[in-house]
């Protein structure tokens, strides 16, 4: 299972690899709205969507269900690194409470109840 989860999650990277390539696309001028949709990067980057996609499809083969979800979430993570690296986005208090919450989550979810007992008894 542990390989299918790891093409999963590879799956995500190049999706989140393929938002920043968008973003950057929309940032420039075209000529045309037909240039704007149908240059090399917007293709390509919608390829790699498709190539994550099937990722996906095949990590489904043997990671259960109920983790597939947690670790298309890492996609959240994967972006706003990205983003910080090559689009020189500032990650703020806001998104940083945001993405430590969805890594505390991806955490509680991926070791099970016992980590989520012990935290609510805390409060």
């Amino acid at each position: 299972m542990i390989k299918f989860a790891l093409i999963m999650l590879f799956g995500t990277f190049i999706a989140s690899c393929s938002q920043i390539v968008l973003k950057k696309a929309a940032e420039k001028e075209y000529p045309s709205k037909i240039a704007e949709y149908l240059n090399p990067a917007v293709m390509g980057a919608y390829i790699v969507f498709f190539g994550a996609s099937i990722c996906s499809v095949f990590g489904y083969k043997k990671v259960p269900l109920s983790l597939g979800p947690i670790l298309e979430a890492t996609g959240y993570v994967w972006v706003a690194i990205l983003g910080k690296i090559f689009l020189k986005e500032k990650i703020g208090a806001k998104k940083a409470t945001g993405l430590f919450v969805i890594i505390i989550g991806i955490v509680i979810a991926s070791f099970g109840s016992d980590i989520a007992n012990a935290i609510i008894s805390l409060f």
